[in-house]
């Protein structure tokens, strides 16, 4: 499976931005699908997975702002940030597990994009 991550820009706090993660080589509509984050000197962390049924989980520090949704016809997962924040600064990835479940472990996860820079200006 490849995964391309793109949406990524420069948003002023408060706005928002729609990251898509487009897979190729195999269908992934039975896959989980996440995204994790890695912000600057930080480590890589987990933001918000769906599964193949449409069953959703999010990071504590997202929960209410973005949402995750896929459309398996376009083999697409998409990632909707709303209210953005300036701590939300960071490259975003998107990643298929074929484990199925809402994993929110790193190693849970074998296919990874290459990531998309978003960055909220205060």
């Amino acid at each position: 499976v490849q995964l391309q991550a793109f949406g990524g820009g420069l948003v002023q706090a408060g706005g928002s931005l729609r990251l898509s993660c487009a897979a190729s080589g195999r269908t992934f509509s039975r896959y989980t699908v996440g995204w994790f984050r890695q912000a600057p000197g930080k480590e890589r962390e987990f933001v918000a997975v769906i599964n193949w049924s449409g069953g959703t989980g999010y990071a504590d520090s997202v929960k209410g702002r973005f949402t995750i949704s896929r459309d398996n016809a376009k083999n697409t997962v998409y990632l909707q940030m709303n209210s953005l924040k300036p701590e939300d600064t960071a490259v975003y990835y998107c990643a298929v597990s074929v484990v199925s479940g809402l994993l929110t472990t790193e190693s849970a996860f074998v296919y990874w994009g290459q990531g998309t820079q978003v960055t909220v200006s205060s």
